[in-house]
């Protein structure tokens, strides 16, 4: 019986804290990003500068860039010389270990996941177009494969830090 109660307190353990990003998920998070010409021409060694209310990064195209996780969108800019500046907004969601919070009851979690940004993930490949301004959206990011953005249908801001309750409404059906 005693070991019972033990099998039992272990898997209650694990099923709460099985949804905890900060427990799952690291606080950076890899991006890859290209670049293309409007031609769709590679372009190579295009200055790429990423930043959100945690930080500011430098990489070269085609290369990864390691960023911190944040509910905050990520502002993305690429230049090189005898090209147009590209822009990309990488709209951060909510991930799964965020959602776990939800379902298993970790208020206290969830609390904490989106206060140091690791219940939220963005797109984690994208390719920037020089001489666009285009939207990667996370919600439609698919592992393993180049996210092709889109067109903004409102101007993105770079204030734009949506709440925990927004975020999890914006998933429900």
């Amino acid at each position: 019986m005693k070991m019972l109660f033990q099998y039992i307190s272990l898997a209650l353990m694990v099923s709460m804290f099985s949804g905890c990003a900060s427990l799952t998920k690291e606080d950076y998070q890899r991006v890859q990003i290209e670049t293309y010409s409007k031609d769709n021409a590679l372009i190579a060694n295009a200055k790429c500068r990423a930043r959100n209310e945690r930080g500011d990064w430098l990489v070269f195209s085609s290369g990864p860039l390691t960023v911190h996780r944040s509910a905050q969108n990520l502002l993305v800019t690429c230049e090189k010389e005898g090209e147009a500046t590209g822009y990309a907004t990488l709209i951060s969601r909510v991930n799964d270990g965020m959602v776990g919070n939800v379902f298993y009851g970790g208020g206290v979690g969830a609390i904490l996941d989106d206060y140091n940004g690791n219940g939220y993930s963005y797109p984690d490949w994208v390719r920037v177009v020089m001489g666009d301004n285009l939207v990667f959206d996370r919600k439609a990011n698919k592992r393993g494969q180049v996210m092709i953005g889109a067109q903004p249908v409102e101007p993105a801001i770079a204030s734009d830090k949506k709440t925990v309750v927004d975020n999890l409404l914006f998933l429900l059906p």
